[in-house]
């Protein structure tokens, strides 16, 4: 075993949770039901890092209000978070796509297919921030679930070296691309139910923590009235059924 092969081994992300050895004889109803229990300890998890959640999101509020982009970038389930992520913004709070940008490895054939190999690629990670001409205004939030993936930290380390403000969302404590990071949001979401399957468990508190950095960001920089979205894009018949509500509870006519 090579040192690269025995790290990660150790991150427990990778680690085999003994309690579910038996996974393959149990019966749907069993196994929905284990699922549930170990999806259950995402939030407690995630509780832990909220003060880091919040000081990480006052910056990148700070750097949007001075005409900055929130930048996300990932690979394979964690890239695809990001860009479902940055996707939402512009129909909900009428965000322009060039405000919030997100990068997966591999590119846009990437999001339906595995391109494994492309998030080894740092100088790729690095290439796609260059080619938005990334500035110190900016905000890079690298998000890996194993924590060292290296398409990511080359993209942290670039955006470091441009004085852009730079978060790591992983699942492991410690995590190496942390290093580059002004703000580590370190979810310990612990071993996955199905060793080494970081589409689960570390991808629901993936998601939870990009719901939080996005939605906190577009309340402070105004795009909500009362709990109501303000800002919304009426593209369809729901949307507009919405937007009257909306106007009708905020104005009482």
């Amino acid at each position: 075993m090579t040192d690269k092969e025995r790290d990660l081994a150790l991150l427990r992300t990778e680690q085999v949770d003994e309690k579910f050895a038996l996974l393959d004889v149990m019966s749907v109803g069993e196994l929905l039901q284990v699922i549930n229990e170990n999806d259950a300890e995402v939030p407690k998890a995630i509780a832990n890092v909220l003060p880091t959640i919040k000081d990480a999101i006052e910056s990148i509020v700070d750097r949007m209000m001075q005409g900055g982009r929130l930048v996300y970038m990932g690979a394979g389930t964690s890239g695809r978070l990001g860009v479902l992520d940055a996707a939402e913004l512009g129909p909900t709070f009428s965000v322009p796509s060039e405000q919030v940008i997100a990068f997966i490895a591999g590119g846009n054939k990437a999001l339906r297919e595995a391109v494994e190999a492309a998030e080894d690629n740092s100088v790729a990670g690095a290439d796609d921030l260059k080619g938005i001409n990334l500035k110190s205004t900016d905000a890079v939030v690298g998000i890996a679930a194993s924590g060292r993936t290296p398409y990511v930290r080359g993209g942290l380390e670039y955006a470091q070296s441009v004085g852009a403000l730079t978060i790591s969302l992983t699942c492991n404590p410690n995590s190496e691309i942390s290093k580059f990071a002004n703000y580590a949001i370190e979810v310990d979401s612990g071993p996955e139910l199905l060793a080494g399957s970081t589409r689960m468990k570390s991808g629901t508190a993936q998601k939870l923590v990009l719901n939080m950095i996005s939605t906190v960001t577009m309340i402070r920089l105004g795009k909500t009235f009362g709990n109501s979205m303000v800002d919304l894009q009426i593209t369809n018949l729901k949307l507009q059924d919405r937007a009257l509500r909306i106007i009708q509870n905020a104005t009482g006519a």
